[in-house]
């Protein structure tokens, strides 16, 4: 008789400029597939997708957020509650970049995860398959991370270079964390079904339309 494997079930929250790539990113990570164009982000909207880590079957319910500044309070309350969370940036915009401590401080103060210091953040340098574009090097992008603690990875959502392995590793690093929500198939199921009932209004229709 097999013994059934612990359900996780993690929110991760993806963060950066508008224009970076973080629907991109994550629609290539769900589908497979790489959108050229696509509308921008209203507000929020989430995608789900299992992945089986280790010993754990993982239920990533990933919100993808607007990057536009006018709809930077919208996207506080979706914080709150998040497992880990995802820093974007485009290898070929300098200031996008250097947005990210904006957008982590921002996250921290808004979602006032415990444990600050530790909470999971995976930092992406997008637009790889862009290299001779590149405005900001593979070097600055680790001394951030290495600074604050965060994993990094440079991804292209065009050619899904580095998207899988490095969305499995921050969920790994999550999923193993001692407040990580391990949940039965029934209360993994009640859970979802809650966020998609209080799905606020202020939002494209499918996660695909967000950039």
């Amino acid at each position: 008789m097999s013994v059934p494997r612990k359900k996780v079930l993690l929110k991760i929250i993806i963060l950066g400029d508008s224009g970076v790539g973080k629907t991109a990113i994550l629609h290539k990570f769900v589908s497979g597939q790489f959108i050229e164009q696509h509308k921008a982000t209203i507000g929020a909207d989430f995608s789900t997708k299992e992945i089986t880590v280790d010993d754990k079957l993982v239920t990533l319910q990933m919100w993808d957020t607007a990057g536009q500044e006018r709809f930077a309070s919208l996207g506080h309350a979706f914080y709150r509650g998040a497992d880990a969370c995802i820093l974007v940036y485009d290898i070929c915009n300098d200031q996008s970049f250097k947005s990210i401590e904006q957008w982590r401080s921002n996250f921290l103060d808004n979602a006032s995860p415990e444990n600050a210091q530790d909470f999971p953040f995976l930092l992406i340098g997008n637009k790889s398959d862009l290299n001779d574009k590149r405005q900001v090097s593979t070097t600055d992008g680790q001394r951030i991370s290495s600074q604050h603690k965060m994993e990094f990875n440079e991804t292209s959502a065009y050619n899904g270079n580095n998207i899988d392995k490095a969305i499995r590793d921050i969920a790994r690093i999550a999923s193993n964390r001692d407040t990580a929500p391990f949940f039965t198939d029934e209360i993994n199921k009640l859970k979802l079904d809650e966020v998609i009932d209080h799905k606020p209004q202020q939002q494209s229709p499918c996660a695909c339309n967000l950039i």
